[in-house]
């Protein structure tokens, strides 16, 4: 702590210190300060408040420079889980004591160190849809007793280890639960101000950039360093200001705005930018807008989504029942350290984008990837829409399945939530009904959603179509939703039906939101409504008619959509902070509930295909890394995402997945997802790339590629299913190679995407380039990520899968290593790849093994120094 810099912090509502960081950095160059955009200011004040003295300088030198040759180290305050990585870097915590004890060691000493928070939400699968009596109860029921064995292994992790909260399943969605209630945006810890910080283990835990919080998502395994107290080591980020002009339209919702700049930023390559939304447009946006568009961060590709502190900051958090002094502080501390927004106009951005909000048609995502934009205007000229016959007897073309209002990138902004309740409304009193084949839910992020939704009368509403609370859970958008009637699933197998899926949510990668909906698009709640009464894609959703009224008049949608003046006036008279206070007050009486009498040991279950001692100093993984001879698992295209890599949806009784939990005695119906059992690595390195929409380029039929999870077995040329060669290699203990093309890894932060890639034998993956969480978690498993030279790929190297591959070179951050190739007629290639270990953390971290095995080793290092 360098404490010549702590000083009183003026005005503040009670006796605290902060630390000046605007003195530390003036006095390396004078008036440099007021030109560093707000993220570097709080990197700033994290190194003046954590860094060791002998490196402080050097660290805020390459700040101010915006210099980029160095490693600084970054410690979060805290970190926030969902149950699924949250329960793999736990189940991986609980495996570190087994080995610290066999080697002698104190597994009681193995504690988060850092602040942790777990949220169980990602746990639900709606099997009782939204028009289903009592859905929430009963599906609240199937969720225990299909996870009895994670939630043991939960409860016993709140008293076993110290520095947990855990917030138990039904209680909402993380990211929703953080800005509403765990964020404090100024922290009072030991009687010092400083900014709130935090990784997360989802890809969306930017949603709380909307607050002026850097959060930034992260995989399992480096929150799990995190939380044993190790910086997070990076590089000055580039840092992108994103200037908003304009207001939106009327009747333009903040779904609208987001999808619009998703394909916006996508398009401006903001890829691992940091990016910060400032400008008339941003002071305009409420915090609920502005979420929904940090939300979305991994879907334009950034690392942060970040809005300055201003008066719309101090709104919401009094409107969410933060304290008055709490309020206060955020406001003081703002302004004295130069993140209120007003002190930020000198900030220089190296660039900087520009974006009209008033440009904003009404807009959806579709039909496979969140940024690729669909006006609705241009539906049919796109070729979505089109012309169709209802029949009495079977569902259209393009039947919408699903019409699900979930995930907190819009269950957290309380005008999109009414704007969808006030259309219902509409829609009932003209008499409009869902279709009978829509399978339709409500999932919001928080129990506040239903408080303010029954305050105006909405609810009933929204019951009456079909959107009854399903769950406070992550559900649809995660690929939990739910099995289908029989008979309609038969019937879009027999017909081999187009049939698609409509959510409020942030992803729509193929084969991710049920197997049988082949395609799916993003829209606003009230859109997901409105495609729930139309019931099919095909239908121009504006212009189309969606029924009659009484006096047989046609309805189309201007006909059922609220004005904007309706919305705020109900969310002025509906939504108070008594509704939060009265979720979240009890909710966190419960506090680290640590047991110093538990066994530190956890005993685990032998037939358990939930939770399983991790197998990170046995077999395969503690082996020496060849890197030589190695064979090609998988060739790969680009966008590779980590659904691909290993879905998190339903796991079907045909899978790999699917038969080894039938020998193990489950019935099919609660086989759960593939997500719910990553704490078993039995099981889920049998989802390793196992989704039925992957392309592996080794396998082709008359030239084309074959779509499945499929593999070809080398030297012998047989093709099989995926998992049948990965068991055929590991039997031979064939070290494996992995090559793809731009944008591996991108979508969900799952440490498994890495963790079962390396349980097969892959040693190293070479890619045109990665995405950042996915990169790191490789790094975390002990896998070498080589990135081609520009110019240079798989198509243009004729890779065909026959080859077998070496590396050679000394892996260091930038280093030029060899790929060499051998081809099948004896032929070499050698290929220059750039090594993608970036700092020299990383380097520390894939030297030894992965982020558990260097922890490991250095924790019983210290053990004996200190005996």
């Amino acid at each position: 702590m360098n404490s010549e810099y702590r000083k009183p912090l003026p005005n503040a509502p009670m006796m605290v210190d902060y630390f000046d960081v605007e003195s530390a950095i003036n006095a390396i160059k004078p008036g440099a300060y007021a030109t560093l955009p707000y993220s570097l200011k709080v990197f700033a004040e994290n190194l003046v408040r954590k860094c060791p003295p002998e490196t402080l300088q050097r660290s805020l030198t390459q700040i101010i420079e915006r210099k980029r040759e160095h490693d600084f180290p970054w410690f979060p305050s805290r970190v926030v889980c969902h149950d699924i990585l949250g329960q793999t870097a736990l189940v991986d915590l609980a495996g570190l004591r087994d080995a610290i004890a066999k080697e002698g060691g104190d597994p009681a000493k193995i504690n988060p160190v850092v602040p942790t928070q777990l949220i169980v939400d990602h746990s639900l699968a709606v099997e009782h849809a939204g028009f289903e009596k009592d859905a929430f109860e009963k599906n609240r029921a199937i969720e225990d007793r299909r996870n009895d064995d994670r939630f043991h292994f939960i409860n016993w992790t709140k008293t076993a280890f110290k520095n947990i909260d855990v917030i138990p399943p039904g209680n909402g969605i993380m990211h929703q639960i953080n800005l509403e209630r765990m964020s404090p945006v100024v922290h009072n810890r030991d009687g010092v101000a400083f900014p709130d910080t935090l990784v997360g283990t989802d890809s969306h835990t930017p949603h709380v950039d909307a607050l002026g919080v850097i959060a930034i998502g992260v995989g399992g395994l480096e929150a799990e360093s995190v939380m044993l107290g190790r910086a997070s080591y990076m590089r000055v980020p580039d840092i992108v200001g994103v200037e908003l002009h304009g207001k939106p339209k009327p009747n333009i919702t903040a779904t609208d705005v987001v999808l619009a700049l998703t394909a916006f930023l996508r398009e401006a390559k903001v890829v691992g930018a940091y990016l910060e939304f400032f400008g008339e447009g941003a002071a305009h946006l409420t915090l609920g807008d502005r979420a929904t568009i940090a939300n979305m961060t991994p879907e334009y590709g950034a690392t942060a989504g970040m809005f300055y502190i201003d008066q719309q900051t101090l709104d919401y958090l009094k409107l969410t029942g933060r304290e008055d002094s709490q309020v206060a502080l955020v406001e003081t501390y703002a302004k004295q350290v130069g993140l209120w927004a007003e002190s930020l106009e000198s900030a220089h951005y190296e660039r900087v984008l520009h974006f009209d909000l008033s440009a904003v048609e009404r807009t959806m995502a579709g039909p496979s990837r969140p940024h690729a934009k669909l006006p609705v205007e241009q539906l049919q000229s796109q070729g979505i829409a089109a012309h169709y016959d209802e029949s009495d007897d079977q569902m259209p073309d393009g039947a919408v399945i699903i019409a699900a209002i979930t995930s907190c990138t819009n269950t957290s902004n309380p005008r999109n939530v009414i704007s969808a309740g006030l259309l219902a409304r509409n829609a009932n009193r003209l008499g409009l009904t869902r279709k009978p084949w829509v399978k339709t839910s409500l999932a919001p992020g928080s129990k506040a959603v239903q408080l303010y939704l029954e305050e105006a009368e909405l609810l009933p509403e929204l019951e009456a179509l079909g959107f009854g609370i399903v769950a406070f859970a992550c559900t649809t958008c995660n690929g939990m939703s739910g099995a289908l009637d029989k008979d309609i699933q038969q019937e879009i197998i027999d017909r081999d039906l187009y049939a698609t899926a409509v959510l409020s949510g942030n992803r729509n990668f193929d084969g991710r939101i049920h197997p049988y909906a082949k395609q799916a698009f993003l829209a606003s709640p009230a859109l997901v409504v409105a495609y729930a009464i139309a019931g099919s894609i095909r239908f121009d959703i504006e212009r189309d008619v969606l029924g009659y009224d009484k006096n047989n008049k046609p309805i189309t949608l201007k006909d059922l959509w609220p004005s904007d003046e309706e919305i705020d006036a109900v969310i002025a008279q509906s939504v108070k902070p008594e509704h939060f206070k009265k979720v979240y007050e009890p909710m966190f009486d419960l506090a680290d509930a640590h047991d110093a009498n538990i066994d530190p040991l956890y005993p685990w279950r032998e037939m358990s295909t939930y939770i399983r001692r991790p197998p990170y100093w046995e077999g395969a993984l503690a082996a020496p890394r060849m890197m030589k001879d190695m064979r090609p698992l998988a060739i790969l295209g680009d966008n590779i995402t980590t659904d691909h890599l290993s879905p998190s949806n339903a796991i079907m009784a045909s899978s790999a997945a699917g038969e080894y939990l039938a020998k193990m005695g489950l019935p099919e119906e609660d086989f759960n997802s593939y997500a719910t059992h990553r704490g078993d690595h039995l099981t889920a390195q049998r989802a390793t790339l196992a989704n039925p929409k992957l392309l592996n380029e080794m396998v082709q039929e008359d030239g084309e590629v074959v779509q499945g999870s499929l593999a070809r077995l080398e030297p012998e040329g047989k093709v099989m299913r995926m998992w049948d060669a990965i068991e055929t290699y590991m039997e031979r203990k064939q070290p494996l190679i992995i090559i793809a093309g731009a944008d591996y890894g991108q979508g969900s932060s799952r440490d498994w995407a890495a963790k079962g890639v390396r349980l097969a034998g892959v040693e190293v993956i070479v890619a045109e380039g990665f995405e950042r969480i996915h990169r790191t978690n490789l790094i975390g498993m002990g896998v070498l990520p080589l990135e081609f030279v520009e110019g240079v790929n798989r198509t243009t190297l004729a890779l065909d899968g026959t080859e077998t591959y070496s590396v050679e070179g000394e892996p260091a951050p930038g280093a030029t290593l060899t790929l060499i190739v051998k081809r099948q007629n004896g032929e070499t290639k050698n290929v220059a790849v750039r090594c993608r270990l970036d700092t020299l953390e990383e380097v520390s971290i894939y030297g030894a093994g992965g982020v558990l095995q260097r922890f490991a080793k250095d924790f019983l290092q210290a053990e004996e120094a200190s005996s």
